[in-house]
């Protein structure tokens, strides 16, 4: 079953982590690079707020969540992601890795997408997993070649594939 008010949220909730994801990126990239992080991560907002604007106005509309089984099972998945990824941060910050907290987060976040598939019947979230997951690892080394903070190939990869994700939601929304 499709939910207008899921593909509204997607879009609202992927366009607000993609704008964070891209501030993030703003830690220590190359200085080239500022001028386009900042564009996408205004564009980012943008989507944010128009996916607000739909969810409040389809805010009775049907959503999966709506089940109170597949509910349970989003804030059992969302506690685990903020209490993996805060103690992962917390140890990498205590054994001076604190380089390494952006793509921790990142792969804690992907892996959280594999939980979420069956609570929004969504095969769509297996690759957003995969993607996120993967920029984790390339951002270890690719960081390291440019010489730039993790988080900025971290910031700049995990924003842009959460943007799309967000258009996703506004197509998925518009299609319905």
């Amino acid at each position: 079953m499709e939910y207008i008010r899921d593909y509204a949220m997607y879009a609202s909730i992927f366009g607000m982590f993609s704008f964070c994801w891209f501030g993030w990126a703003q830690e220590n990239p190359r200085a080239s690079w500022r001028k386009y992080i900042g564009i996408a991560s205004g564009a980012a907002l943008l989507v944010c707020l128009l996916g607000v604007y739909l969810s409040v106005t389809n805010w009775d509309a049907p959503s999966a969540l709506s089940d109170k089984g597949a509910f349970k099972s989003y804030l059992i998945s969302v506690y685990t992601e903020f209490f993996a990824a805060g103690i992962g941060a917390w140890i990498l910050i205590k054994l001076k890795r604190k380089n390494d907290v952006a793509p921790w987060i990142a792969f804690i976040v992907g892996i959280h997408f594999i939980g979420l598939k069956s609570v929004f019947d969504d095969p769509g979230l297996y690759i957003l997993a995969a993607l996120l997951v993967a920029v984790s690892i390339v951002s270890l080394f690719a960081s390291r070649k440019l010489q730039v903070a993790n988080s900025a190939i971290t910031g700049i990869g995990s924003g842009t594939i959460l943007f799309g994700y967000a258009l996703l939601g506004l197509i998925r929304y518009f299609s319905v």
